[in-house]
């Protein structure tokens, strides 16, 4: 495991636990879309059933088991703690305008025709979309708070991250996953945006 592998996890990892602390600390999840983290959640679930197949490393394992618990629990405080202060008119993006697609391009192009492929490649698919919603809020309001930005600027950072451990793995290893590469490469075109914003603001 190579060191921008590692820094792309830390990054994911400070992303979720800088909006965890947002919501708990301000008691609050306004400017927060309930759908991307409803996604992203559904990224995980499908990507980490390897969990009960699959011992890759105890680091692996416990940083896949905390994504999902963190996953979940953010999901929770939006829809139920603190659901009367959810803007639910604002995070009104059509989730099946990216379900439906994901899913069909999951069967089309993947690894092989098994179930936990199509997952592990739905949720390659997903991920690379999941932010919409909240890029989509935040158009709309045309305001995100300072905390909503720096967990956009820490993804948007992993993403980049993990683009230059593909690069990293080809150049040592050889490997290169077409799926992940350019899945992540939209993902990242998203953030372009962005990062702009936060740069220049």
């Amino acid at each position: 495991m190579n060191v921008f592998r590692i820094l792309g996890d830390v990054s994911h990892l400070l992303a979720i636990i800088i909006l965890l602390l947002k919501i708990v600390k301000s008691q609050s999840c306004a400017g927060i879309s309930g759908k991307s983290q409803i996604l992203f959640a559904l990224v995980f679930t499908t990507r980490y059933l390897d969990l009960f197949t699959t011992f890759i490393s105890v680091y692996n394992t416990v940083m896949k088991v905390v994504f999902l618990i963190c996953a979940y629990v953010t999901v929770y405080m939006i829809y139920v703690k603190f659901r009367k202060t959810f803007d639910s008119e604002n995070d009104s993006f059509r989730l099946e305008f990216l379900l439906v697609p994901v899913v069909g391009l999951s069967f089309l192009e993947n690894y092989s025709f098994t179930p936990l492929e199509i997952l592990w490649t739905f949720s390659i698919y997903l991920e690379s979309v999941a932010i919409l919603p909240q890029l989509f809020m935040i158009s709309k309001t045309g305001e995100a708070e300072t905390i909503t930005t720096h967990y956009l600027f820490f993804l948007g950072l992993y993403r980049a991250l993990y683009i230059a451990n593909w690069v990293w793995r080809y150049h040592t290893e050889s490997f290169y996953d077409q799926i992940a590469v350019v899945s992540g490469v939209v993902q990242t075109i998203f953030y372009c945006d962005f990062f702009y914003l936060y740069v220049t603001k």
